[in-house]
């Protein structure tokens, strides 16, 4: 079966992203090849995950000395106590350089682990085996770590390449469909924010990936999507300018999450889905979109069932609040809010090139949702 390697190289770093069905058992040879001297790994695993792929890892480091963290995972735990908490815990085990964690879970605890990672001994080797589709086709890839605070969603963190990311589909049988549609949510952005056939593709076969599961086509996806990741990372590592491209959506999201404190009503990837179609529609109330561009947007949610409302989550007394959490997004850098558009599928505006002050945004909030 296919194997499929995406090569990465930023200003600082090169890696390799490894992509295919039934891989995790080769995970032994893909470490080695990355960090030849690594003796101790901390493998930092998501509960969730089913037992019979954590002892497939297992089994393949089995000639490493191999130290077991299982976490029960959540927004709530992407904070500065757990990050140290782990860090001190691998400085007890007298971690080097040359040492390793790797994250075996989702997107959370891949933030947290390469955070932790970044900041022992300023930095140890870091690996991500990403299990849901979210983390396979954007968290994991680009070197963003962190925790949240109390201000906002990943306000602190830093920018820290891992060594190699391990992407098997296999992992992604055992997602309800709620989480599939969280990753399908930046799966749908990657195709819309950069000019392919992507959008098209994924507009003929969502139906297949969401409802069907087909892994041919579920790889294909995610190595698409990663793609339009790595153009914007190569050309942007640390997000001075067009790498904020690729939060198209993702400052109403943020926001939206916050606001929700975090809580399982919104995951991650439903917030993406709404803050995407309102950027959308902000996009067209703003001249910056055509109808048509617009009404391409919303076919593929409706076909997909994606349409989620605002107002099922969130009293109309609370819209202000989400405006401003948007005020603290970390794109910012005035008190006006700097927000990507969509001027086309497969183009949006430019960072810093469209601003809208806070209180614009509450008197028209309404009518984008």
């Amino acid at each position: 079966m296919k194997v499929n390697k995406l090569k990465i190289k930023t200003s600082d770093s090169k890696y390799e992203i490894i992509i295919g069905q039934k891989i995790l058992k080769n995970s032994y040879q893909y470490i080695k090849n990355s960090c030849p001297n690594v003796k101790k790994i901390a493998l930092v695993i998501d509960r969730n995950i089913p037992q019979n792929f954590v002892n497939i890892l297992k089994t393949s480091l089995k000639k490493f000395k191999v130290y077991s963290f299982k976490y029960s995972v959540n927004e709530k735990f992407k904070s500065t106590h757990n990050a140290l908490k782990l860090a001190e815990t691998c400085l007890a085990k007298n971690f080097n350089r040359n040492d390793l964690i790797i994250s075996f879970g989702g997107g959370i605890l891949g933030d947290l682990s390469g955070f932790a990672a970044s900041i022992i001994k300023r930095g140890i080797n870091f690996i991500n085996i990403p299990s849901t589709l979210l983390a396979q086709v954007d968290s994991s890839i680009g070197g963003k770590t962190g925790v949240n605070s109390k201000f906002g969603k990943n306000l602190i963190g830093t920018f820290y390449q891992p060594k190699l990311v391990i992407s098997d589909v296999e992992l992604l049988k055992s997602l309800p469909k709620r989480e599939m549609v969280c990753g399908y949510a930046e799966i749908l952005k990657h195709s819309m924010i950069l000019k392919s056939n992507f959008f098209s593709w994924l507009s003929k076969n969502s139906a297949k990936i969401l409802e069907n599961k087909n892994p041919n086509l579920i790889t294909q996806a995610i190595v698409k999507s990663c793609k339009v990741k790595l153009y914007f990372i190569e050309k942007d590592t640390k997000e001075k300018n067009i790498r904020m491209i690729l939060n198209f959506g993702h400052t109403f999201a943020h926001a939206i999450e916050v606001q929700n404190k975090y809580s399982k009503n919104i995951n991650h990837g439903e917030a993406v889905i709404l803050g995407m179609l309102m950027a959308t529609k902000l996009s067209y109330l703003k001249g910056v979109c055509s109808l048509k561009t617009l009404n391409l947007v919303q076919n593929i949610y409706k076909n997909n069932n994606l349409k989620y409302s605002l107002d099922k989550f969130f009293k109309t007394k609370e819209y202000n609040s989400i405006v401003d959490h948007m005020s603290n997004d970390k794109k910012n850098n005035d008190d006006r809010i700097n927000l990507i558009l969509l001027k086309s599928i497969g183009q949006t505006t430019l960072p810093n090139s469209y601003k809208i002050k806070k209180n614009e945004l509450k008197k028209i909030f309404k009518k984008i949702i």
